[in-house]
């Protein structure tokens, strides 16, 4: 939902002059209009206000400011720099944009554990889920960070955004930035023992613990489950975008990873340690 590497910034018919449509999420039109970001609002965007306002009171300068909302779209700060979409790009698939990915998720989880029970237990667009340690990004990937370079030094998109445990966002995270995908899948870079590695250095950095480590690979499977139970939940309300993410098979796609990293059980699991216990 940001400008993208290869995209070739023009005007589409019906823009302003001065807007952009930038590419990147799928499910929402996002439009640029100088230093402003005009995204659609929902049900849930109350909630992301205040999470993004506590974020900004709190110092942390890696999301975008909130500066209100108007015919049905929130303006939001642009952060500058680049946003992989898929295929990755060379830049988010590097050892530094790994490293840096997991230290922003730590910064971000460290700052937001600060105010996280604090905040309400509804109209969150996915229900919270105990214990609440942090409020979780709900989608911590390529598509939704900005690299300077192969740094990670923004994240976007808060609309999945919910009150949780740590370990759901790492999950998460540590999937869509290893990848914890078959090596067979059309764009997959490296092998099993490589995505191991990466593994191992994402929840290093990030400071994973050992118990957290011993329910990662679970985690892992059951958010890929909620994420398949979400995508059809949201194509039989009615949503269009989720209806064509089924239809292109990115449910089986994630059915089809959960499998992947249930098979290499024990290689990611000896990569994190937790072998044996």
């Amino acid at each position: 939902m940001h400008e993208e590497q290869g995209q070739v910034p023009g005007q589409v018919p019906g823009e302003a002059p001065d807007e952009e449509v930038l590419t990147g999420g799928g499910v929402n039109r996002v439009v640029r209009r100088g230093d402003r970001v005009l995204r659609p609002v929902g049900a849930w965007t109350p909630r992301v206000h205040e999470l993004l306002r506590r974020l900004e009171r709190e110092g942390f300068r890696a999301a975008p400011r909130v500066h209100g909302t108007a015919g049905g779209l929130e303006e939001l700060d642009f952060l500058p720099g680049r946003v992989s979409n898929y295929p990755v790009t060379d830049a988010a698939a590097s050892e530094a944009a790994l490293r840096s990915a997991a230290a922003l998720l730590r910064e971000y989880h460290d700052v937001t554990a600060r105010f996280a029970r604090e905040l309400p237990r509804e109209g969150w667009v996915l229900p919270v889920e105990e214990p609440v340690e942090v409020v979780c990004h709900g989608d911590f990937a390529p598509h939704n960070c900005v690299l300077d370079g192969e740094r990670v030094v923004g994240l976007i998109d808060f609309d999945t955004a919910r009150p949780g445990a740590r370990l759901l966002d790492v999950a998460a995270g540590a999937y869509r930035w290893v990848p914890l995908s078959s090596p067979e899948a059309d764009g997959v870079r490296g092998d099993v023992a490589e995505h191991a590695r990466r593994l191992a250095v994402f929840c290093d950095v990030y400071g994973l613990g050992e118990r957290e480590r011993a329910g990662l690979l679970d985690a892992v499977i059951a958010s890929l489950e909620g994420l398949v139970r979400f995508m059809h939940e949201q194509a039989a309300a009615g949503s269009a975008a989720f209806a064509g993410h089924v239809a292109a098979g990115h449910d089986r796609l994630y059915r089809s990873d959960a499998e992947h990293v249930a098979r290499h059980r024990e290689l990611f699991e000896a990569a994190l340690g937790t072998g044996g216990r």
